[in-house]
């Protein structure tokens, strides 16, 4: 009963979060998401910010182990980007935008909650590095780019996206439309042949000096 319960209050610090925001997420407010006592919250953890802490952290693990079956099976950048398109949507639709909003707007002024916020999205950064180290070395830019450094960029281009679209809609499109037209780019390079990419890699080398 007592994991049973400490279930609920994490499935209601998340759910307060998107119904009602951080500014409105309170002992009672959770509690009351969850259809349980107030004071179970500090029973099991102590302060509403650890609360929040340890659902930022069960949230991403349970969002990531959803689609790491799918990341498993990406095999090139441009099947990654129309991946992150399609996650992005699903995340929107069932509000986990909405709570990484939350988190990282409440960790400004709730300090406790910035590690747990920075190690979820590092749960994200792990499997999209393990994409990246998988799919790059097929490319002419393999030699030339850090898998970790890229998946740090493009987690947090995501975030700003979803950061973005609330407060203008239009533009997080476009923005997402420019990144998707990427694509084009990534799939041309592949498609080069072996003369060709030697040519790219060359050359990078050389700017890259």
């Amino acid at each position: 009963m007592s994991e049973a319960t400490r279930e609920k209050l994490l499935e209601g610090a998340l759910r307060t979060l998107i119904e009602q925001g951080i500014a409105k997420t309170s002992a009672r407010s959770i509690a009351a998401t969850a259809g349980v006592n107030q004071a179970l919250v500090f029973y099991h953890f102590g302060s509403v910010d650890e609360l929040l802490s340890a659902a930022c952290r069960y949230g991403a693990e349970r969002r990531v182990a959803r689609y790491r079956e799918r990341l498993a099976e990406i095999g090139s950048l441009a099947e990654l980007l129309s991946f992150g398109r399609e996650m992005h949507e699903a995340e929107r639709a069932e509000g986990y935008v909405a709570v990484l909003a939350q988190l990282l707007a409440g960790a400004q002024t709730h300090p406790p909650i910035a590690p747990a916020t920075a190690a979820g999205l590092d749960l994200w950064i792990a499997e999209i590095e393990k994409v990246l180290a998988r799919v790059l070395p097929a490319t002419p830019l393999g030699e030339f780019t850090d898998p970790l450094g890229l998946a740090r960029a493009v987690a947090a281009s995501f975030v700003g996206i979803q950061l973005y679209e609330g407060v203008d809609p239009a533009g997080a499109a476009s923005a997402l439309a420019s990144l998707e037209q990427l694509t084009v780019l990534i799939t041309a390079l592949d498609s080069l042949g072996p003369v060709a990419q030697r040519a790219i890699r060359h050359h990078l080398r050389r700017t890259t000096r």
